[in-house]
This record gives structure tokens, C-alpha cells and sequence, in this order.
């Protein structure tokens, strides 16, 4: 955690980028390291997770209190629906929405992109 807090000073201090409000887009790896990452730092207002599941952590996903658009793939080979859906569950935000795709864990439709991009647009104004 402390790795990536450092990173995200290193980057508001960069004068192009400035301390306005972060987003974090993380599925798979990116979902595992991002619900720790998520839930401890207050700059993060909005996330996009998913593609993992609730060995991430249902107690840490509970810290969870911004608005986020939580991916799942239903045919996943690698991370049953199942858990998906408790890690989704397990989310404190009030704002949650859950996008499910047909397909496999690398078959995640481009259309998600512009739609996370839409979510961050409405989210770090």
C-alpha cells in the first residue's frame, strides 16, 4: 500500500496533473491490489473493479464507500461467478453498479471501456 500511495504523491506533484480527484480501474490483479488500495486512501472518489472475487476480501471491499462499476465475465475460468458476486456484494458503496458480459476472463468487451470512462467522467468532475 505504502508503494502506491507514494506513487500517486509522486504523480499529483507532476504540474499537468495536480491534486483534482483520482479514479482507480483495476480488474483481475489490478481488483486485488486495488480493493486495499481503495479502501485506505481517501483521494480515490470512484472505481472500476472486477474480474476477481471475494478471496480479495469481503472484510476490505466493506471500506469500500465510493461509487463503483464492478466488471464480471459469467463464463470466467478462473474466478467462479460466485465469488465474483460476494466480492460485488461485499462492497459498502452506496453507489455500486454491476456490469456481467458473456464470456471468458480475457473476453472483457471494449464497450466496458467507453462505459468506465462515462462512470469517471459523471464521478471526478
Amino acid at each position: 500500500m505504502p508503494e502506491w500511495q507514494a506513487v500517486l504523491d509522486a504523480v499529483q506533484k507532476l504540474s499537468h496533473v495536480g491534486t483534482g480527484p483520482v479514479g482507480y480501474w483495476g480488474v483481475s490483479l489490478g481488483c486485488g491490489i486495488g480493493v486495499p488500495f481503495v479502501a485506505a486512501e481517501p483521494r480515490v472518489r470512484a472505481a472500476v473493479l472486477g474480474l476477481a472475487g471475494a478471496e480479495v476480501s469481503a472484510g476490505t471491499a466493506a471500506r469500500i464507500t465510493v461509487p463503483v462499476e464492478f466488471l464480471v465475465q459469467w463464463d470466467d475460468e478462473r474466478v467462479p461467478r460466485t465469488q465474483s458476486l460476494a466480492l460485488f456484494d461485499a462492497l459498502a458503496s452506496a453507489e455500486k453498479t454491476l456490469h456481467a458480459n458473456p464470456g471468458r476472463h480475457g473476453d472483457l468487451p471494449s464497450f466496458e471501456t467507453d462505459s468506465s470512462l462515462r462512470f469517471f467522467a459523471r464521478h471526478l468532475r
